[in-house]
C-alpha cells in the first residue's frame, strides 16, 4: 500500500507542476481466473491484469492515457500524452465537481479467500454441478462457467485523495438446452458473492441443478400463453432485471442529459406510491458494493424514486457538475484501459407491506412472471422482454407453466400501474454492457401489475 501510494504521489505532484486545473490516476491490479465446461469438455484460463489510469482537465477539455507499466517514468509519459490530448482538443467541457482530501483504504472481508482453495477443488466443485445436469436425457447441451476476481483499487488525485480498495468477486453461470416431445427449450441461473469462495454455501450443487433442470423441464411441457392484457405478478429475479434494464439506465446522468424519459421529471409522481427504487452500494453481498468509485468518490445512496417520486439520478463528477445533481460515486470502468462512465452498482425496489399470497388473491386470470430472457429498452422507456420461465394464474392460484411468453409496454406507465408490493426480497448478480462490461446485483420484491400487455398466441 505505502509503496503504492509513494508512486501515485509522486506522480500527482509532477502533474501538478504541469499546469492542470485537475488530474487523477487510477491504478489497478486484478487477479482473474475462468472455468468454463462446455459439454463436458473443460476450458481453463487465468492472469493478472495491472495497469494505470491517468485523466487530466485543462482549459475546458479532459484528456485520457493508460500504461501497463507501473513505475515514475511511465506514469509521466501517461501524464504528459494525457495532458496534451487535453490541450488540443476544443474546451468546452465543465471543471469536474472536486472533494476534499482524504486517506483511505478498505478491504472487503471476505470468509474464505478464493486465492486459499487450489483449482483442483474449484474443477471438483464445478465438475459436480455439471454431472448432476447431464444426468437428465432431455438435456441435449449444457455450459457451466466460473469465473473469479480479486481487484485492488488504487486512487490518487491533485485534490489530495489517496484511497485504496480490495474485494473479490465470484460469479457462476450455468444454463441447459433441452428437447422433449418435439419441443425445445433453453434455462440458465446464476450465482454469486464477494465474500471469497462461498457459491456452495449461498447455492449447493443439488439445489442449483434442481432449480435449473425444474426451469427447463417446465418449459419444454408448458403450453402457449394468451396474447392481451392481463394482471401479472413479477417475482424478485425478473422484477431485478426490469428495475435495472428498463428503469435503472433512465436514471444514469448521461442518458438524463441526452433525453431519457426521467429527463425533467424530478419531483414528479413518476410511478405508484407504493415503489420505492434505490442504487445502494452498501447492500450486503452484492457485486455493486464499494466503498469508492473509480473517481475515488465516496459511494452513496442514490434514491431514484421514492413512494412513487422521482428524488435522484446516479452521477459522476462531470454530470453531478454539470446537472446541479448531488455526487453519487457511479463512476466505473471495465478497467484501466477505460474512462468511467455513469453505471450502476446494485439497483433494487425496495420491499412493501403485502404478503407474496396477497399478490395472487383476487386475480382471475394473468401471468406469474419468474425469470427473463432478455430483451430491448429504449431511451424513451418503451420496452420488449422475452421471458423464460412464467406460469398462468387461475383464480388467484398458480397455474399451468406457459412457454414464449413476451411482455412489452412503457417503462414508468408499468411502475405507476404496481397496485401491490410484498415483504419479501432477493438479490441477483449479473454483468452490465453499455460500452464496458462491470459486475453489478439487482432485484427487489415481488409486485403485482394490474394490466400489462403479454404477447403470445390467441
Amino acid at each position: 500500500m505505502s509503496e503504492v501510494m509513494d508512486i501515485l504521489s509522486t506522480a500527482i505532484s509532477y502533474a501538478s507542476r504541469l499546469g492542470v486545473e485537475f488530474a487523477e490516476i487510477r491504478l489497478e491490479r486484478t487477479r482473474f481466473a475462468r472455468i468454463e465446461i462446455r459439454d463436458g469438455v473443460y476450458n481453463v484460463s487465468s492472469g493478472i491484469d495491472y495497469g494505470a489510469a491517468v485523466r487530466v482537465y485543462v482549459n475546458g477539455s479532459m484528456g485520457f492515457a493508460f500504461t501497463t507499466r507501473i513505475d515514475t517514468g511511465s506514469l509521466r509519459r501517461a501524464l504528459e500524452q494525457a495532458y496534451s490530448l487535453a490541450r488540443s482538443a476544443p474546451g468546452s467541457q465543465p471543471k469536474p465537481l472536486l472533494f476534499d482530501p482524504v486517506e483511505d483504504y478498505y478491504e472487503h472481508p471476505v470468509k474464505k479467500s478464493t486465492e486459499d482453495v487450489p483449482i483442483d477443488v474449484k474443477l471438483k466443485d464445478l465438475a459436480e454441478l455439471d454431472k448432476l445436469v447431464a444426468e437428465k436425457n432431455f438435456v441435449k447441451s449444457r455450459l457451466v462457467v466460473y469465473n473469479e476476481r480479486v481487484e485492488e483499487r488504487y486512487y490518487a488525485s491533485t485534490e489530495e485523495r489517496f484511497i485504496g480498495e480490495k474485494r473479490e468477486l465470484s460469479y457462476l453461470y450455468a444454463s441447459a438446452f433441452g428437447e422433449e416431445a418435439g419441443v425445445r427449450g433453453s434455462a440458465h441461473i446464476t450465482q454469486g458473492t464477494v465474500k471469497g469462495y462461498t457459491l456452495w454455501e449461498k447455492t449447493p450443487q443439488e439445489k442449483m441443478a434442481e432449480e435449473l433442470l425444474g426451469r427447463l423441464q417446465r418449459q419444454l411441457r408448458a403450453k402457449t400463453p394468451r396474447a392481451g392484457n392481463f394482471p401479472v405478478v413479477i417475482a424478485p429475479e425478473a422484477l431485478g432485471v426490469f428495475v435495472h434494464e428498463a428503469f435503472g439506465h433512465l436514471a444514469e446522468a448521461d442518458l438524463v442529459e441526452a433525453g431519457s424519459a426521467l429527463k425533467g421529471k424530478k419531483g414528479q409522481q413518476v410511478a405508484s406510491s407504493l415503489v420505492s427504487i434505490v442504487d445502494d452500494p452498501g447492500i450486503d453481498d452484492g457485486f455493486g458494493t464499494l466503498r469508492y468509485d473509480d473517481e475515488g468518490v465516496r459511494t452513496a445512496r442514490a434514491v431514484i424514486v421514492e413512494k412513487g417520486i422521482h428524488k435522484q439520478i446516479m452521477t459522476d463528477r462531470i454530470h453531478a457538475a454539470v446537472l446541479g445533481a448531488e455526487p453519487t460515486g457511479n463512476a466505473r470502468a471495465e478497467s484501466f484501459r477505460y474512462p468511467p462512465l455513469v453505471r450502476m452498482r446494485n439497483t433494487v425496489m425496495l420491499p412493501g407491506d403485502h404478503s407474496v399470497e396477497e399478490l395472487f388473491e383476487g386475480v382471475e386470470f394473468g401471468y406469474y412472471i419468474v425469470s427473463t430472457a432478455g430483451g430491448q429498452t429504449n431511451i424513451d422507456g418503451n420496452f420488449q422482454v422475452g421471458v423464460e420461465e412464467a406460469y398462468e394464474i387461475v383464480k388467484g392460484e398458480i397455474g399451468e407453466p406457459v412457454r414464449n411468453l413476451s411482455i412489452v409496454g412503457n417503462t414508468l406507465e408499468t411502475l405507476l400501474n404496481i397496485d401491490a408490493v410484498a415483504k419479501d426480497f432477493g438479490l441477483f448478480y449479473g454483468r452490465c454492457g453499455k460500452g464496458q462490461l462491470v459486475y453489478v446485483s439487482d432485484g427487489g420484491p415481488h409486485v403485482r401489475v394490474r394490466r400489462m400487455t403479454v404477447g403470445g398466441r390467441e
